[in-house]
């Protein structure tokens, strides 16, 4: 009994000769972000700058009550003035003592004690004045300055409460650089050329852009998405590409020609990729194996296998067997040879 023709669907592949741009929405922040916070807790008595607001190197930005530390200065002054009258005194008693030893007149175990005593009060004295700096330090420390010029992005706390020291106060993102930040799929990571250059617009007015580079690669997927964050480092960036802004990435895939079919005509055969390719001389069909570069749910690009005005099955490829003869329903337009 002969076997029945098949009807199937086709597509005549052909090869792009331009690559493929890719586009994807991502924010824009700043290159470097610190948060600042101070070296002593204490209650906070003011921050007099708010989420947006702009400062400047030396700038005051909180403030947390410094009558402790105060206090803690005025007594290590106290302890360094005790030590200094110490230490004379001691000095003086061995300078006594050294004097009576050279003249005889007293015993070389009651020098020695001088001179231990001596030593003694010398390093009280250097601790004391060790204390004495780090008190003016603890004090100065009740004041968060700006290291930098920058804007406020966040607070971590308000005037009245108790922070502990490290706690952040305000979150300042430096003036300088900014980055386009994009969740980027593993595949077009893999896909990417080397150094290529971003063109970033914004979504709101596509003709405010600019372009950049990759500055940053996450080494690590996120756990949910599994999408890898890339900072771009963007040139000269306009003024309307303001912290937070969205902006839309484009990139340019693929320079060189690539074949590309639907991921409908995708099979399988010896557990490689594979697509029914019909001969026009005898209308029968013949698996071929494929390498591919890239996939998604619509569409396959063919790195090998595939030449141009090849004939692929699109429709029906469950029901093949080799050397079936096939009859073509319709074919998507493509060349002829």
């Amino acid at each position: 009994m002969a076997e029945p023709i098949r009807p199937v669907r086709v597509v005549t592949v052909e090869k792009r000769e331009a690559g493929e741009t890719v586009s994807l929405t991502g924010q824009v922040q700043a290159q470097e972000e610190v948060s600042l916070s101070f070296r002593v807790g204490g209650r906070m008595l003011e921050r007099p700058v708010n989420v947006g607001d702009r400062v400047e190197a030396g700038q005051v930005i909180a403030r947390i009550d410094p009558e402790p530390a105060r206090n803690a200065l005025q007594t290590a002054r106290a302890n360094l003035a005790a030590a200094m009258g110490q230490a004379t005194r001691v000095r003086n008693d061995y300078d006594r003592q050294e004097t009576l030893l050279a003249q005889g007149w007293t015993t070389r175990a009651r020098y020695d004690e001088a001179q231990e005593a001596r030593k003694s009060a010398e390093a009280q004295l250097d601790s004391a004045q060790a204390q004495l700096n780090i008190a003016e330090d603890q004090l100065g420390y009740t004041e968060l300055v700006a290291d930098g010029p920058g804007i406020v992005t966040a607070r971590g706390a308000e005037p009245g409460e108790v922070v502990a020291a490290g706690r952040m106060i305000v979150q300042l993102a430096r003036q300088g650089g900014r980055d386009a930040v994009f969740d980027v799929p593993a595949r077009l990571i893999q896909s990417a050329p080397a150094d290529p250059v971003i063109s970033v617009a914004l979504t709101s007015d596509a003709n405010v852009r600019t372009t950049g580079r990759v500055r940053e690669v996450s080494p690590q997927a996120d756990p949910v998405t599994r999408t890898f964050q890339i900072r771009v480092g963007l040139n000269d960036p306009p003024e309307a590409m303001r912290l937070g802004s969205t902006v839309v990435g484009s990139m340019q895939l693929g320079g060189a020609g690539a074949i590309e079919i639907p991921a409908s005509a995708l099979t399988q055969s010896n557990r490689q990729p594979a697509v029914w390719v019909v001969d026009r001389a005898t209308s029968t069909v013949a698996l071929r194996n494929i390498d591919l570069e890239r996939y998604d749910l619509a569409r396959v690009v063919v790195a090998q296998g595939l030449e141009t005005y090849d004939v692929v099955v699109t429709a029906g490829v469950q029901a093949l067997r080799p050397g079936q003869q096939v009859r073509i329903l319709g074919a998507a337009p493509g060349p002829t040879p």
